[in-house]
């Protein structure tokens, strides 16, 4: 194998993002913020406080980009005789339809990722910052990285702040903390996209809708002829639900519910 051939996407995101996030953390270190002055005054609680959520909020990343996010088996099942309460649970009538790429049956919420090449269940979106998927699998991990992260980069925030010294002549400021300068830009935009990621996901699980039923609910035949989301069961049930896998079940055993409690309204 060539060695260039080990350089695909996914291996250059992560190393750019680990060279950039150990990058900023040595440059908060080495200027002449409270990081620094902790260190020089042998208080090193917060320093290794701050380290540790910052190989914390790496690891995080790393697991949620090279794990599993969800993906339908494409192995043929054996087939067996689908048992009476599993008839009864789960109607016919369910629009489950066959993925025109990978050809297998799509169970409700799946989709297929191009840029993945497989289906994946409960699909969220494709991060290009993680060049995985988001779905079933990760999506919990995911939304608990962006909150580790926000908290590093707001605290990252504020130490570099911590260490700009603006009332020096242009050329010695540029020098001295010019660096320093450019990551806490650096922080405030990755801060205010962290933030904002963070907000718009936990409106959605708290909703139990995914980005790619959000904004493409026209689409899905599961939902454009809803009025409301099927799988909605509240606030209390639906966190329950993503981060503890309670109350488990199908997805499709929950449409029917709502199918049926829809009917019964209509009658």
């Amino acid at each position: 194998m060539a060695p260039w051939a080990l350089l695909s996407s996914g291996v250059l995101v992560r190393t750019g993002h680990t060279v950039l996030t150990w990058g900023i953390t040595l440059v908060l270190f080495l200027h002449d913020t409270e990081l620094r002055q902790w260190e020089e005054q042998g208080e090193l609680l917060l320093p290794l406080t701050f380290l540790l959520l910052v190989l914390g909020s790496l690891l995080l990343y790393l697991a949620v980009s090279l794990m599993d996010p969800g993906y339908v088996n494409v192995q043929p099942q054996p087939q067996e005789d689908p048992k009476e309460e599993q008839m009864a649970m789960v109607p016919q009538a369910i629009p489950l339809r066959r993925c025109r790429y990978c050809l297998v049956l799509q169970p409700l919420r799946a989709r297929h990722c191009r840029e993945c090449r497989r289906c994946v269940r409960r699909y969220d979106h494709h991060c290009p910052w993680m060049e995985n998927c988001v779905g079933e699998r990760n999506h919990p991990f995911f939304v608990v990285y962006l909150a580790l992260q926000l908290v590093v980069l707001l605290w990252g925030l504020y130490l570099a702040w911590s260490g700009l010294r603006f009332f020096q002549p242009w050329g010695l400021w540029l020098r001295s903390s010019g660096l320093l300068f450019i990551t806490f830009l650096l922080l405030s935009f990755f801060a205010l996209i962290a933030g904002l990621l963070l907000a718009s996901h936990l409106y959605l699980v708290a909703s139990n809708t995914t980005t790619w039923e959000f904004i493409s609910s026209h689409r899905i035949a599961y939902l454009r002829q809803r009025s409301s989301n099927p799988f909605d069961r509240g606030l209390i049930r639906n966190l329950a639900r993503f981060f503890c896998g309670w109350p488990s079940g199908s997805w499709e055993t929950l449409w029917a519910e709502d199918e049926e409690e829809s009917s019964s309204q209509v009658v």
